[in-house]
């Protein structure tokens, strides 16, 4: 008879619990939630995860770090980087409503933890800098390649596409339609023409 899967080790039970996190932020995520979408037993969780709820968090959110350092990896290997980052938001406009309600777990969360949680604030803030780095990163490679006649400076158009994604993630509560959203995403894209 096998054990309680160990969460440690499983990426997909980090995936699982990043969800719950997603759908009602951390505050409102119990440990009873974890439990149940993990489906590990509490002492498992709490051997697994010494910082208990907190922990938990860090990892899920981390994993949306990777995810964004494989984007980089694309990005850096693009003949042409800014398409890529513009099929990003193009493709935000094509989720389905849950995706849209959820938003983004990073921004949420900097909009959740400022006042409650300082630590989670500033991973989060940290991860939200390092994208926007990357964006500056690729942005100054195309407007040395010619490829964008908008030649303002990379990391304030770099700030300007973290400013439209923060925003984007509650428009898309507002208005999730995807006509709507699309024209909303096309003007704000003017900026890398």
């Amino acid at each position: 008879m096998r054990g309680r899967p160990n969460i440690h080790q499983n990426e997909e039970l980090i995936q699982k619990a990043q969800d719950i996190f997603w759908k009602k932020g951390y505050t409102a995520t119990s440990l009873n939630d974890l439990l149940k979408i993990t489906g590990a037993g509490s002492g498992s969780f709490y051997n697994t995860f010494k910082g208990g709820k907190k922990e938990v968090f860090k990892a899920a959110i981390n994993q949306r770090r990777k995810d964004f350092e494989n984007f980089k990896e694309e990005l850096k290997n693009s003949e042409n980087p800014i398409e890529l980052i513009k099929d990003f938001f193009r493709s935000v406009a094509n989720s389905d409503k849950t995706r849209h309600l959820q938003g983004c777990i990073i921004a949420n969360t900097v909009v959740e933890m400022t006042f409650v949680d300082e630590e989670l604030e500033k991973e989060a803030i940290q991860i939200l800098k390092e994208v926007e780095e990357m964006y500056s990163e690729a942005i100054k490679k195309a407007q040395d390649a010619g490829k964008i006649k908008n030649q303002a400076d990379a990391s304030v158009l770099a700030r300007n596409l973290i400013t439209f994604w923060c925003g984007l993630n509650t428009l898309r509560r507002i208005y999730p339609d995807q006509k709507i959203l699309s024209q909303q995403i096309e003007l704000q894209l003017a900026v890398l023409s």
